[in-house]
């Protein structure tokens, strides 16, 4: 390791996080403000306070740093499903899954806003992750979902499109959040509204699968 990598890990060991993670979380930044595109390791490297050469000492090109920020949220939204390996039962499952996937869109709203603008502009980074570990992880789900339905816990219904209600209604509130912000008179959402909005989200879903009545 270079003088420089062993101070930056220095400074990394003081604020509790790894000198890796702090690039990272810059990144997410400047990806989620600028685009792929627009964003250069320069401005990584100085949103990360640490020198463009050390940046590129973890990470050896842009595309490196894009595609690490983006496994990184991937990873995120498949752990908040972990739920659904805890919980046998659908109602405490699903409420722990909308509440994780809720918590993220409001703590890492960069995350969500980089992974939207891959989606819509056809996905060129992530493809091969969308067509293997994304698509394996959602035929997991799907058939825990099953088994909800053959034992009457829920109605029959198609498990892909909850998991895909699930996930517009959580990330709405990262990929709309300025708009939601100027209809609440210019202010930020609280903690109450937090609640709210993850209890509203999380009955009417529920309900309308007849988990509950």
């Amino acid at each position: 390791m270079n003088q420089a990598a062993k101070i930056d890990n220095k400074k990394a060991g003081e604020s509790g996080k790894t000198t890796r993670q702090i690039i990272l979380d810059a990144a997410e930044l400047i990806f989620a403000k600028k685009g792929y595109d627009g964003a250069t390791v320069r401005e990584i490297a100085e949103k990360a306070n640490i020198p463009k050469s050390n940046v590129l000492y973890y990470y050896s090109t842009k595309l490196e740093i894009y595609t690490t920020v983006l496994e990184d949220v991937l990873q995120a939204w498949m752990t908040a499903a972990d739920s659904f390996d805890h919980y046998d039962e659908p109602v405490k499952a699903l409420s722990h899954y909308i509440s994780a996937k809720l918590l993220f869109s409001f703590e890492r709203r960069s995350g969500s806003t980089i992974w939207a603008n891959e989606i819509r502009s056809g996905a060129p980074v992530i493809q091969k992750f969308l067509r293997n570990k994304l698509n394996d992880w959602v035929k997991d789900r799907e058939k825990r979902i099953e088994q909800w339905i053959e034992s009457g816990a829920i109605k029959p219904i198609k498990p892909k499109y909850l998991l895909y209600m699930i996930w517009a209604t959580t990330q709405h509130y990262a990929d709309y959040y300025h708009q939601i912000k100027v209809l609440n008179d210019g202010k930020d959402l609280d903690e109450s509204d937090v609640r709210q909005i993850e209890e509203m989200i999380t009955n009417i879903i529920l309900r309308g699968i007849g988990a509950i009545h």
